[in-house]
């Protein structure tokens, strides 16, 4: 990736004063930045907010759909499709706000492409009115949080492999165009900045060591009384492990290997199996972390430096150590990575989350096995076949 070189000059803040009142606080993300925390610690006091002049304008923690149908982005694999609706309901929530602050989260808005979608956005929301926040961590922490998700939503691509593929394959667009699209933080914030104004515009480094700093940042852009946002418990939230990860990527070339439909794939291994795997498995200290080689860390700790020079010359509002985005993350000398080993329990409780999504919503699909007969047909298929079997037997119940 092409990269400059930085210094830490920037202006960066400390106790940052209120946003005017009835700004409309557009949080862009981008993804893995602390986002899912915010949307969280918000949705939880929603209730409380109006009385302090801010309004949480979502039925949901995250108005995902919204969000997309927005920036005219598609849904994640199998998912329903984002329609106007969506985007159209949610301008009403904001519009009903009248002149309260409201803050509208998501980190899928880093995904819109284009000047003119971006400026109809923000238009839609008020125009100036709104007031852009992009959080930030540094690009080598984000790289592992990002693999691990990709592999969550279909990517088959092993982790070193797609390093490679993201840092040193020019365009390094393939095979997940989205990833520097977000993740090019200082174009993400010249494309809003652009629309919105560098003056309307706060980039938040966030701190990893300070674990609720960024629930004070947004406490004293809203005007918040101290401590009225915290954190929320979501284990669906959590990364995978590297055993995880490594088995759901062998799930998806099986899975894909097989010609088995988008939908199946959503209902039934994103929603039933990960989410069941997460939800009833804490990772233990004996499982092995998603490691990033040196030479992937350091490659993006330039590239990190170079991104914030870009940024203090956009003329924005910098809250935190615009430092922390060229830091090289220091990691414990090892003799050999172990080889990742997922236990007998996860594996039983990834099963079971398959199982009990298709038993609780079957999946209607086009695409089903081809009829062939026992001896034909090999292991591998035959377990598929049994899967559409049992899913027919499932319907009928």
């Amino acid at each position: 990736m092409e990269t400059d070189c930085t210094s830490n000059d920037l202006p960066v803040t400390g106790v940052t004063a209120p946003l005017p009142a009835g700004t409309r606080l557009l949080h862009i993300g981008p993804h893995k930045t602390g986002t899912t925390a915010i949307q969280g610690a918000l949705f939880a006091v929603r209730d409380l907010l109006p009385e302090h002049g801010v309004v949480f304008p979502a039925h949901s923690r995250h108005p995902m759909e919204a969000a997309l149908a927005a920036c005219a982005r598609p849904a994640m694999i199998g998912d329903t499709a984002p329609t106007e609706k969506h985007w159209t309901r949610l301008l009403e929530q904001v519009e009903a706000t009248g002149g309260k602050t409201s803050v509208i989260s998501s980190e899928f808005f880093a995904d819109a492409e284009g000047d003119d979608t971006i400026a109809r956005i923000v238009e839609q929301l008020g125009g100036e009115r709104v007031h852009g926040l992009v959080t930030l961590r540094p690009p080598a922490k984000i790289l592992p949080s990002q693999w691990q998700q990709y592999v969550q939503n279909g990517l088959r691509m092993g982790y070193d492999n797609w390093l490679t593929h993201m840092l040193r394959k020019a365009p390094y667009e393939q095979p997940t165009p989205s990833f520097w699209r977000r993740h090019r933080h200082d174009r993400l914030v010249e494309r809003w900045a652009r629309a919105v104004g560098a003056e309307r515009i706060t980039v938040v480094v966030v701190d990893d060591r300070d674990r609720e700093g960024l629930m004070r940042t947004f406490e004293q852009l809203l005007g918040l009384p101290e401590n009225l946002l915290q954190p929320v418990p979501d284990a669906t939230n959590r990364s995978l492990t590297l055993a995880e990860t490594e088995m759901l990527r062998n799930l998806n070339k099986e899975f894909r290997g097989n010609g088995l439909p988008d939908e199946l794939y959503s209902k039934l291994v994103r929603n039933g199996a990960v989410m069941h795997m997460k939800n009833a498995c804490s990772p233990s200290p004996e499982d092995v972390k998603i490691l990033t080689p040196e030479w992937a860390v350091e490659a993006a700790a330039e590239i990190g430096a170079g991104m914030m020079r870009r940024i203090a010359d956009l003329g924005v509002r910098v809250i935190g150590d615009p430092g922390l985005l060229s830091a090289v993350p220091k990691t414990p000398a090892l003799d050999g990575i172990p080889a990742p080993r997922i236990s007998p329990e996860v594996a039983a409780r990834a099963l079971y989350g398959a199982l009990a999504a298709a038993a609780e919503s079957p999946v209607r699909h086009s695409t089903p096995a081809k009829a062939r007969t026992v001896h034909q047909t090999s292991s591998k298929e035959l377990v598929r076949v049994l899967g559409h079997r049992c899913l027919k037997k499932l319907r009928r119940r």
